[in-house]
């Protein structure tokens, strides 16, 4: 390829000139020559860290990234940036901190990108919040570049059945009701997580990079492959290539988000059953990428959209089954014939949805990805729920077969660890609401996920009989009848901080309500006696900060000046 001063318009600013020597001498330093200084500087963001699977197999994924640059005519340079594991952190103070990495990389990466002068950018992502947060960085910067997922990790093999991690926090609970013993718990430990990659169901990970190549920030076909299939190495070639092409093209991330890629990135998450996070995350990506989009988008799309992919955990199957039935591109191509996502929208390659995904081939037989004329559920997975306990809005997901109506008797806590005490000390009971407040993006700080509590629940077998809600958020992994991303949220007096233990609440899903029964009169008489929380973290640590900066999740949780 050859290269322009259009496409080097950036680093130019850098590097060119008499005066540019000192900034020319620090990257000889480090080994460019003349020659690479002379081509564009192209960004490798990357989110490796040993510290997990998700994201671990990423280090040697930036190689082949790197080559595919270089082969096409740029100069590559890595940065690496932080990725907080969800996974580790769950159940503990460290779990406040994931939501918060979001706006962390996403700065991180604005702030190397500007400050270098790159003239594109390729994120390498895996684990929960690293991708959104890569998103909105392309999107604020709006240089060309793309998202590439890492992988989904394999399924665990156990007794002849597929593990996820989930089934870990479920066998929590299942053991925390004596259904299954030390050494079952440990071997169900053992056996969950063979090897690098994300986490294999349709969580927030696998949600999040369907998401990514339906809205055409990642190529199409680059995320099915596992972490550890040789294909993967393909992809990030392939990638820093296909980059070049965007910068050669100068084709944004802004030309290719449109209102309509947002509308199909909201179809993908509703129609594979996917994580309540995608919520928070495409509105906080349409912030950045200035379309206007609001919660009650989500309803509107899930309501038409049926649920085409058959994944856990509201199914069977986990991210690599959908690999080995034709990968997310077959589901795409099934949503565009049935009418459900517009073709028309771009992707990376500067071709449209549908053109690049009009020759995938489906395997024959396979069981994971049906039509839109006979789908596995008639409506798609995400519903907005709102009333007098949620006036701003608040997130189901109801991929599985949950009941829509529920009634029951509230039981409060006002953190995450004292209604996990009263899960493993039995003392939630069927027909019971849990109700955990003050875990909001102020009140948390951080709105954390609850994948501890669903999973304990579920494991003790109630999650039929159940609900829970939260001014928190959930896990994608989470099932159940669980309403997270109260707003407001207790800490800025939301109507539940008004919860009394006793009171009864009723979810209604069919009819979108959340209602606490009690008069109006009450409500106000109630909300007037609350007192404001003090801050558990001073004023000068980041968790102090992210508190005075963040909004409410109904708009996707974004900070702002």
């Amino acid at each position: 390829m050859s290269v322009s001063d259009a496409m080097r318009v950036r680093s130019s600013v850098v590097v060119d000139g008499r005066d540019r020597a000192a900034a020319r001498s620090y990257f000889k330093a480090v080994g460019l020559t003349d020659e690479d200084l002379k081509k564009p500087l192209v960004l490798i963001a990357n989110t490796w860290t040993d510290a997990m699977p998700c994201n671990f197999n990423l280090r040697g994924l930036a190689d082949h990234v790197r080559a595919g640059i270089r082969a096409a005519g740029g100069t590559p340079l890595e940065f690496n940036t932080i990725a907080i594991s969800d996974g580790i952190s769950m159940g503990t103070e460290g779990m406040k901190t994931s939501l918060i990495s979001r706006e962390v990389i996403a700065d991180s990466i604005e702030l190397v990108a500007r400050g270098y002068g790159f003239d594109a950018v390729v994120a390498l992502v895996a684990c929960d919040k690293t991708i959104p947060g890569a998103a909105m960085a392309l999107l604020r910067l709006n240089i060309p570049g793309l998202v590439l997922y890492g992988g989904s990790i394999a399924p665990g093999k156990y007794k002849g059945r597929d593990l996820t991690i989930g089934d870990v926090f479920e066998a929590v609970g299942a053991h925390a009701a004596g259904k299954i013993d030390d050494n079952e718990l440990l071997q169900i430990e053992n056996h969950a997580c063979p090897g690098a990659g994300a986490c294999g169901g349709m969580f927030t990970a696998n949600t999040m990079a369907t998401v990514l190549e339906f809205i055409g920030l990642s190529p199409v076909g680059s995320a099915s492959p596992g972490a550890t299939d040789p294909r993967k190495e393909k992809e990030g070639y392939r990638a820093g290539q296909i980059v070049m092409e965007l910068l050669r093209r100068n084709l944004l991330p802004r030309d290719i988000c449109t209102r309509d890629a947002f509308d199909n990135a909201i179809a993908a998450a509703a129609g594979t059953g996917g994580s309540t996070n995608s919520v928070l995350h495409l509105l906080a990506m349409a912030r950045e990428a200035g379309v206007p989009l609001t919660i009650e988008d989500f309803d509107r799309v899930s309501e038409r959209t049926p649920i085409v992919a058959d994944l856990r955990p509201g199914g069977q199957y986990v991210a690599l089954d959908v690999d080995e039935a034709g990968g997310i591109g077959l589901i795409a191509q099934r949503m565009i014939a049935g009418g459900l996502v517009k073709g028309t929208t771009l992707t990376p390659t500067g071709h449209t949805l549908a053109e690049e995904t009009a020759n995938i081939k489906e395997t024959p037989g396979q069981k994971v990805i049906a039509t839109a004329e006979k789908p596995f559920k008639k409506t798609g997975g995400i519903v907005i729920l709102r009333g007098n306990l949620s006036p701003d809005g608040s997130v189901v997901k109801v991929a599985g077969h949950e009941r829509s109506l529920h009634t029951g008797r509230a039981r409060v806590f006002e953190r995450e660890e004292d209604a996990m005490h009263a899960v493993d000390k039995r003392e939630i009971v069927d027909g019971d609401v849990v109700v955990i407040r003050y875990e909001g993006p102020k009140g948390g700080p951080g709105m954390r996920e609850m994948l501890g509590v669903t999973a304990a629940i579920v494991g003790q077998g109630l999650g039929e009989t159940v609900a829970l809600i939260t001014d928190g958020r959930f896990s994608g992994a989470t099932r159940g009848l669980m309403i997270g991303h109260v707003a407001p949220e207790a800490f800025v007096g939301g109507p539940i901080a008004a919860v009394r233990d006793g009171d009864t609440i009723t979810i209604d899903i069919d009819n979108r309500k959340l209602s606490l029964d009690i008069s109006d009169d009450e409500m106000k008489k109630r909300l007037a006696a609350v007192k404001q929380p003090a801050s558990r973290y001073g004023n000068s640590s980041v968790m102090a900060k992210y508190a005075r900066l963040v909004g409410s999740a109904s708009e996707g949780a974004v900070t702002t000046a």
